[in-house]
């Protein structure tokens, strides 16, 4: 263990050192007046795809008919002359007629070879080497990038050539340093693979990781097309309020803030809703609206809490029309973005190119559950089913509620293909048109596709009387404990009894439409800066330590157990031998996600030495979110029977410490040093 340790502060030691070093060679340019900060624009000409693609085509053009030598027949020796001899006279007719280029970008490689280097220069069209001779760049220049390091942001003129090894490359003629580079890059071979590192300083994924690069420009290339596509309906792209009274328009908890300025409490959007329907009512009748809405709810791979959302809203149309819509939009943006409508996600095939299926909430239950709700009469029959089929529910819930979560339960997860999910029951569509056939059911659909929703559309209701009615409903949820229940917005019903005409809405998950069409396995891989819990002892943005020179922190977090106390596990009267009976084992988390529609569970999946992966589900998502918790090896009892948690078995229990601090109840699991192996029974 003492080597080992001197080894980490041998390590440490030496990246303090190699940070010394770069800002002594920034200060040693400083002091010779090469301030490379001082420099504040370069003239840049070309990006290095686009010097490949030009040398390529000048070539074609002027040695088109050039034939590769014939060394048939020749010794190894005679051979190297005539290639050597062809590839000078090659360069001897292209540099004749050179391509003049002036590129910037960030320098990934070095090698230095005396009088003459290579180097690897990365712009946003990615990389291109470059030959710097002492004899073209002049003996200052040259001596100045031997001294570079990897990192440094250079400019660098000259003109194309092809190497000897067939590498499009340019020939420096001049080169400027425009940034020195500070810090240091992970290692090129590895790139940077640590997902909690690449989310919290972004800058350095899209620096080593070139897919995550193209994932972002790709991202940037479907809200383009997006907003392409609807300009060709004739919409209006909008903005809308952040800053709301009333965040209404979906179910969702929303966070909350103070304008100072008013002195009143206000709330951050949770949907475009609202307002998009006020401007139907004032005679713009096709509006849109791309922008950022925030709901107060939990981080999983599909989830973040603060989003980016697309609602469109079309007069004199309605569900029917919105899936039109929806169908021709998704095979648009897979023809434009992937160059074909049959995509692949995760190894599986989706076909947007065929006509997306249709079907029933209630038909798709009765095909994948084997219930008929239609013939279910009310909510009491309705619970009775949920408690046979271990559907957990809220005591408030109504049969239109029940048959949300039989659909969550048992449909989700068979939707692999686009599949039009219509007709949702009344109870969870506050904002929808009834279905003139069934007042139980209304004119709404959600658009499933790789078990996803990917989108929720409505014939929009436009009756303010039944609208208040739904509105109080709402409220009477929030009264009985729904901190996601919508509520009446008064200047929302004066609206519609201003009149609005008969409409079709519907509103699209931005992020994972990206997730879709890049085949992203999370949230926080489309999102530049995902939303992540503050590290101790660093700025919340990045991460990154308040000090002059960043170092590794080898030391684990200290916690201060003071307070502690263990919660009781069991109650007092449990003897020793039962208590005895308890299997207490090492657990080490391979994966944690949020439990959808739980604000509180957590759900695990564990190694536990066994070979078989162990699900746990743990009350303690106010305490952790669940990136921070991937790869900690905790302790668990593993013997208790499974226990059905939202309808997922939890098969054990995960150990916590809580104590009182300032009035509030804190907890931590309890983590073990990660060199003690998963399925380590405790005594």
């Amino acid at each position: 263990m003492a080597n080992q340790n001197n080894n980490k502060g041998g390590q440490q030691q030496d990246v303090n050192q190699l940070l010394k070093v770069r800002r002594e060679k920034l200060q040693n340019l400083q002091e010779a007046g090469k301030d490379p900060f001082q420099i504040t624009k370069y003239n840049v000409t070309h990006h290095s795809s686009d010097v490949k693609e030009l040398y390529n085509a000048h070539e074609a053009e002027i040695l088109g008919d050039r034939k590769a030598p014939d060394v048939e027949g020749l010794d190894d020796a005679a051979k190297r002359e005539v290639i050597n001899n062809d590839y000078n006279e090659r360069r001897e007719i292209m540099d004749a007629k050179p391509i003049e280029v002036s590129i910037a970008g960030r320098m990934m490689f070095k090698r230095v070879m005396g009088k003459a280097s290579f180097c690897n220069i990365q712009d946003l069209k990615g990389n291109i080497q470059v030959y710097v001779a002492r004899d073209n760049v002049g003996e200052d220049s040259y001596a100045d990038f031997k001294k570079s390091d990897i990192g440094d942001i250079y400019g660098v003129k000259g003109f194309a050539f092809r190497t000897k090894t067939g590498e499009i490359s340019i020939h420096a003629e001049e080169i400027t340093l425009l940034s020195k580079s500070l810090q240091i890059l992970p290692e090129k071979f590895h790139g940077l693979t640590d997902t909690d590192t690449r989310y919290r300083q972004r800058y350095v994924d899209l620096i080593m990781n070139q897919e995550s690069k193209e994932v972002f420009i790709k991202r940037s290339q479907i809200l383009k097309e997006i907003r392409s596509f609807l300009a060709g309906r004739d919409f209006m792209e909008v903005e809308t309020p952040m800053l709301v009274s009333n965040a209404g328009g979906a179910a969702a908890r929303p966070f909350e803030t103070h304008y100072n300025a008013l002195n009143e409490d206000v709330k951050l959007r949770i949907s475009l809703e609202l307002y998009l329907k006020r401007l139907i009512v004032g005679g713009l009748e096709r509006v849109y609206e791309i922008g950022r809405v925030f709901r107060n709810e939990g981080v999983d791979t599909r989830h973040n809490p603060e989003f980016t959302l697309m609602e469109l809203y079309q007069a004199y149309t309605d569900y029917e029309g919105m899936m039109e819509l929806t169908e021709s939009m998704f095979r648009y943006l897979a023809e434009k973005v992937c160059g074909s409508t049959k995509i692949s996600y995760n190894g599986v095939e989706i076909d947007l190119g065929k006509p997306f299926a249709r079907m029933t909430m209630i038909d798709a239950i009765k095909k994948y559950a084997g219930v008929d709700f239609d013939q279910v009469p009310d909510d009491a029959a309705a619970k009775k089913l949920a408690d046979e089929h271990h559907i957990e529910y809220e005591e408030r819930h109504k049969k239109g509620d029940i048959v949300n979560l039989f659909f969550e339960e048992y449909c989700e997860k068979e939707l692999i293909q686009p599949t039009f999910i219509m007709d949702h029951p009344i109870e969870i569509s506050p904002l929808t048109k009834k279905k003139p056939s069934d007042p139980t059911k209304v004119e709404r659909f959600e658009l499933f596709c790789n078990t996803w929703e990917m989108c929720n559309a409505y014939s929009e209701l436009n009756d303010p009387i039944d609208q208040r009615e739904r509105f109080a409903a709402q409220d009477a949820n929030a009264a009985a404990g729904d901190d996601e229940a919508e509520h009446t917005d008064e200047d929302f019903l004066n609206a519609l009894e201003i009149g609005m005409p008969p409409t079709g809405g519907i509103g699209y998950g931005i992020d994972r439409l990206v997730m879709l069409l890049t085949d992203s396995q999370a949230i926080r891989d489309v999102l530049l800066f995902p939303t992540m819990k503050t590290l101790g002892g660093v700025k919340s943005e990045n991460g990154v330590k308040d000090k002059e020179v960043s170092t590794p922190n080898s030391e684990p977090e200290k916690i201060d157990f003071s307070k502690v106390k263990i919660e009781p596990l069991f109650e007092e009267d449990v003897d020793f031998d039962t208590f005895s009976k308890s299997d207490f084992r090492a657990v080490k988390v391979k994966e944690c996600v949020a439990v959808p529609k739980s604000k509180k569970l957590l759900q695990f999946t564990l190694d536990d030495g066994t070979g078989t992966d162990r699900t746990i589900l743990s009350g303690i998502h106010a305490y952790y979110e669940p990136e921070e918790l991937v790869g900690k090896t905790l302790i668990a009892i593993t013997n208790l029977p499974p226990r059905a948690m939202m309808g997922i078995d939890s098969c054990g229990m995960l150990l916590s410490a809580v104590h009182e601090e300032e009035g509030e109840e804190k907890l931590h699991l309890l983590m073990v040093d990660d060199h003690i192996p998963a399925g380590a029974k405790l005594y």
